[in-house]
């Protein structure tokens, strides 16, 4: 079994979307860690001391740099711009919407490094079930 502690970690250059007025470019920080296994944080550095925060599936960042993904608050879909491939990430929530572009190669790169820290279809070896029970329960 692997380290739990291991961790994935990347800044990734993007670019918001802003409907009639062109791209806002900004750094977005990628974190994956064994300690939860399904999921990528995404944190957005928007100038405020604290980052804004997404939590979504790995899958569906891997899904997403093929093809259309995502239901609901996160959508990801892969796009050619004149021989520049990007990945865009559209982010949904009571407070607002958000549409980013992100290099496709530096997203699958992140995510091809997450898989050297668990493959996909191994996360489940890395749940500790009872103690997410007993979290779960506790704050109940």
């Amino acid at each position: 079994m692997m380290n739990s502690s291991a961790t994935v970690s990347a800044e990734l250059g993007l670019s918001l979307v802003v409907p009639d007025h062109g791209a806002v470019p900004l750094v977005a920080s990628l974190h994956y860690t064994a300690d939860d296994p399904y999921a990528i944080r995404m944190a957005f550095h928007v100038g405020s001391d604290e980052p804004v925060e997404w939590i979504f599936a790995r899958d569906l960042l891997a899904v997403g740099l093929e093809g259309p993904a995502g239901e609901g608050d996160v959508q990801v879909w892969p796009t050619d711009d004149h021989g520049r491939e990007l990945l865009n990430i559209a982010l949904s929530s009571p407070f607002g919407e958000a549409h980013f572009e992100a290099p496709r190669a530096s997203t699958a790169n992140f995510l091809s490094r997450t898989y050297e820290v668990i493959a996909p279809g191994h996360e489940g070896q890395f749940v500790d079930v009872d103690t997410e029970l007993d979290e779960l329960l506790w704050r109940a």
